[in-house]
């Protein structure tokens, strides 16, 4: 069993991974996490130095290796279901929960957020609405179950995913 999580950044996605994983003995990892680890570098180092296709590389690199795996809970990056094959892969390989989170809330986690690349050139609020108006269908073909985070804590979000597992694998 895998539980794989999507969403926007500033959705929970790691947040709740952490949780379902220790509620449910099982292996956590974040994309974005192991991409730091293994380069040593921040991801916002990594897409001055190398612009979003090289992180977007490494971010594919990573998934087709955690997929891999087996009983983990795998929290992604925000952008990870812009290619076909992350999709597939996501698919194919677990169970995939997309955390909608409402945009006003979406700004206020990622304010004071200074490692935010995609957020860095121009007004947060504008690229936070572009870019659910070009994610939010990819989230939903690939998700198995969408869970609206508006006005729940982690530890809900967390629940709710749980119930959905144990109840329907």
């Amino acid at each position: 069993m895998n539980i794989f999580i999507v969403g926007p950044m500033g959705s929970g996605k790691s947040t709740v991974g952490k949780i379902i994983s220790s509620e449910l003995f099982l292996n956590f990892f974040d994309t974005d996490e192991e991409i730091e680890s293994r380069t040593g570098a921040s991801i916002d180092w990594i897409f001055d130095l190398e612009g979003e296709e090289g992180f977007r590389k490494r971010e594919s690199q990573i998934l087709e290796e955690m997929v891999q795996q087996n009983s983990i809970v795998l929290s992604t990056g925000g952008g990870i279901i812009l290619s076909e094959l992350n999709r597939e892969l996501l698919s194919s390989r677990g169970t995939v929960f997309y955390l909608a989170t409402p945009i006003e809330v979406q700004l206020d986690r990622t304010s004071k957020d200074k490692d935010r690349p995609l957020l860095k050139n121009g007004d947060p609020g504008k690229i936070l609405k572009e870019l659910h108006v070009a994610r939010e269908s990819l989230y939903e073909e690939v998700s198995d179950y969408v869970v609206n985070t508006e006005g729940k804590s982690s530890q809900q979000v967390s629940a709710e995913i749980i119930k959905l597992v144990k109840n329907y694998g």
